[in-house]
């Protein structure tokens, strides 16, 4: 690395954690004196580039608003004054845009020794979560992420799915930057279905199934009590518009009356409002019998979370928030003039707002006739209770599109409150619905019936290549790991806000972009690896300067990217950013095998070809790990 040019500093090179921000440095500090722009200025519109014959960054100069000349004209001009180095050829012009393409053997020998000395840490910048880069004792900024929150005792549905899988993602890619990241799931713990399932459980409960099963007996016996609930409330309210109709009519409806308040008295649904009343008001009997379906559910979705690579450090829920808190909000409504009575409810009428997007917002009803609280009133007193316990720097509400209407409310009506410094910190990560979702048997009940589903359908798919399949260690577990990954992979395959299909047949194939061809290229790799029996020593003593064929070449340069992907991802937040990048370069890898063979080369060429596939093996795990995937070895 002799011939490196003065300006550069060769060990400031190779631990940069992003090799694309050095080389954006590098070419910033030349342009700078030739357009009369500052360096940062430059920097910040070095773009990538769709392909890499159009360059490793680009310029568009009519981004940097030279006045004077044609951008054509001025692209041109600074093309030919740029001067020579170490790291870049000389830029080509296209049109309006400079394209700069790195140095190959330099660039090798920066990204490939990079990556073997870094490995799981290659990609990462634990210097983005600190409070002060210049200063670390200062702390690391937090990060609380709410995700999956699924109600208990109902299915654990499509919306639950996708918001485990990208909150998950989502946590992992700030860790990965540095920030501290406090996991949450909150829970639908609380409410009148409490006193169903509590009064089912008496009539129908089984210790023994809900002790192998608590959350598919507690849903089955939520089902058995609907089935009474059900006709009752119909023929209350078939009872009601015979009342409307009489009183309409002018005849007499004392006895009418009678027998719905004796209807509505003796109904299954009032029996579960008192039992739920009970459990509001700390009856000890109530509460016991509460926490126990409560405990039993959070240690068995922990098990099936755990299959996904999911923790949460906190499970919380709407039983958590005290009065107290709710009694503070519904002060702080009052206070600030926001609430307002509506027949015996409160409500928070934003359409009398004069901002046109307020008004759209319409009317928010926050207390019922009889005192209750709802969702919002419990939600209000939640996100100052979290800004008060926590401390966040930053909260990601990971919550279905169907929900935007609702979040956008909560935040105007606790900014309106006087809450607007902690609505800046919050935001609601929005994503689109799943269609089609269901299992073999019929509809989609649990994550643990999809989760099965697609296990048992990855292990018909790896049967039908026999030879494959008896060199498996244990086939049943890799079937369970390729499924989790194929369902993974299918839910991320799109911009979050995108619906997409459930289809078992596809997201099972390993043609196409899917999971499993993930995973397959992950084990083709460690294939490679077992059969070449290169010592690490030997790839780290590779001589990089052998690998000229522009397979290799452009391998290196996607590798040099992954960190910077990492980078945009924190701010798109697209968990495609990554998955797309991944495919991307396991394509140039099935590609290269033929052209960059190990086993048969002469032993130097080995090393070297060797040291590559290593490096593109780690960043594979680095971003199947950043998606919450396990790698399979075979």
């Amino acid at each position: 690395m002799a011939n490196l040019s003065p300006s550069v500093d060769v060990q400031e090179a190779f631990s940069i954690s992003n090799p694309i921000d050095f080389y954006r440095s590098e070419i910033s500090k030349l342009l700078a004196p030739i357009t009369g722009k500052p360096p940062n200025e430059i920097y910040e519109r070095l773009a990538w580039t769709q392909t890499f014959d159009k360059g490793d960054l680009g310029l568009p100069v009519p981004s940097l608003r030279v006045q004077g000349k044609k951008p054509a004209e001025l692209a041109t001009e600074w093309s030919e004054k740029f001067p020579d180095s170490a790291w870049v050829e000389k830029p080509v012009v296209a049109s309006t845009f400079m394209q700069f393409f790195f140095k190959p053997e330099l660039l090798t020998k920066l990204v490939i020794p990079a990556i073997l000395q870094k490995k799981a840490a290659y990609g990462t910048n634990v210097k983005l979560g600190l409070r002060d880069e210049s200063d670390p004792s200062k702390g690391r900024k937090r990060m609380v992420v709410e995700f999956s929150s699924p109600n208990i005792a109902k299915p654990f549905h499509a919306g639950h799915l996708r918001s485990t899988i990208i909150g998950g993602f989502l946590a992992n890619l700030y860790e990965s930057a540095g920030w501290e990241v406090i996991r949450i799931n909150y829970l639908g713990d609380w409410g009148r279905q409490f006193g169903l399932l509590a009064n089912a459980f008496e009539a129908y409960g089984d210790e023994k199934k809900l002790e192998k099963d608590p959350i598919g007996h507690l849903y089955d016996i939520y089902v058995e009590i609907n089935k009474v609930s059900k006709p009752e409330e119909d023929e209350i309210k078939e009872k009601k518009e015979e009342l409307q109709q009489a009183e309409t009519n002018g005849k007499d409806t004392a006895e009418l009356k009678e027998e719905i308040a004796s209807l509505e008295a003796n109904s299954t649904n009032e029996k579960a409002r008192q039992y739920f009343k009970r459990l509001e008001d700390g009856d000890q009997a109530a509460r016991a019998v509460w926490a126990r379906f409560r405990d039993l559910s959070i240690e068995r979705y922990g098990k099936t979370y755990a299959r996904l690579n999911i923790h949460y450090d906190h499970y919380l829920g709407e039983s958590q928030v005290e009065m107290w808190r709710m009694e503070r909000a519904m002060k702080e409504l009052k206070e600030s003039g926001l609430s307002e009575d509506s027949k015996g409810a409160v409500i928070v009428d934003l359409t009398k707002s004069k901002d046109a997007k307020v008004k759209k917002l319409g009317k928010v009803l926050v207390r019922k006739t009889d005192g209750s609280t709802l969702y919002l009133t419990r939600d209000l007193a939640e996100a100052v209770k979290r800004d008060e316990v926590f401390k966040p720097d930053k909260m990601l509400y990971v919550v279905a599109s169907q929900q935007d209407l609702y979040m956008t409310q909560l935040f105007k009506i606790m900014e309106l409150m006087g809450h607007g410094e902690i609505v800046k910190k919050y935001q609601h990560v929005s994503f689109g619905m799943v269609l089609g979702m269901s299992t073999r048997k019929g509809t989609a009940k649990f994550l643990d019936d999809i989760l099965r589903d697609v296990g048992e359908k990855m292990h018909e798919v790896m049967q039908k290549n026999q030879a494959k399949y008896e060199q498996v260690e244990n086939p049943e577990q890799t079937a369970d790991t390729l499924g989790i990954t194929a369902v993974m992979v299918q839910d991320m395959s799109g911009k979050r806000i995108n619906n997409y299909e459930f289809s078992l047949e596809r997201m099972t194939s390993f043609e196409g972009d899917t999971g499993p061809y993930l995973q397959y290229a992950h084990a083709r790799l460690c294939s490679i690896s077992r059969k070449a029996d290169v010592s690490a020593e030997d790839l780290e003593s590779a001589d990089l300067s052998l690998l000229t064929e522009s397979h290799a070449v452009n391998l290196v340069r996607a590798l040099s990217s992954w960190p910077d992907v990492v980078q945009n991802t924190l701010k798109t937040l697209e968990p495609v950013t990554v998955l797309a990048y991944l495919f991307k370069m396991t394509h140039m890898l099935s590609s290269s095998y033929d052209v960059l063979k190990v086993v048969g080369s002469e032993p130097e060429l080995k090393k070297a070809r060797m040291a590559l596939y290593e490096a593109a093996r780690q960043v594979l795990i680095n971003g199947m790990k950043l998606l919450g995937l396990s790698p399979v070895e075979r």
